[in-house]
């Protein structure tokens, strides 16, 4: 599975939260009242938020292997949570579907909290694991 996402895996630019900041250790709440401290907080607490605002079409169950498809969204975010833009930033070779399921799910899950005490720009990526039945996992909830 690590090698299937390793070879499907973009280049990125860093990510937002791992450059030094004063600002990174300023808390930025979500949407459910948790207080996030960074944006590998921040981007963990909005995958558990897009999960449960989508009980339909998400999973919990452990990843299989092959994956029907694995779709990146960059989302960018206005200072209050709510989105600004969605970029795709990979689309997979098969069931293109799937980024606009990925799309939606977002859509249905805003706004993911204020980030104006986060370091800027307000965006991140988003990796989605879709199974055969065209349901996702976001990345950072496979443990």
């Amino acid at each position: 599975m690590a090698l299937g996402l390793a070879a499907c895996s973009v280049p990125r630019a860093p990510d937002p939260g791992s450059a030094p900041s004063s600002q990174a250790s300023r808390t930025a709440p979500t949407a459910s009242g948790a207080r996030a401290r960074n944006w590998d907080e921040y981007r963990l607490l909005a995958a558990r938020r897009l999960a449960a605002a989508n009980p339909g079409v998400t999973y919990t169950e452990a990843v299989p292997d092959p994956l029907l498809a694995i779709p990146v969204l960059e989302i960018e975010l206005n200072h209050d949570g709510s989105i600004r833009r969605i970029s795709v930033q990979r689309t997979p070779t098969q069931a293109t579907d799937t980024v606009q399921i990925a799309i939606d799910a977002v859509r249905r899950a805003a706004p993911y909290g204020d980030v104006s005490h986060l370091p800027q720009p307000w965006r991140y990526s988003e990796v989605f694991l879709f199974r055969d039945d065209r349901r996702f996992k976001p990345r950072l909830l496979d443990n």
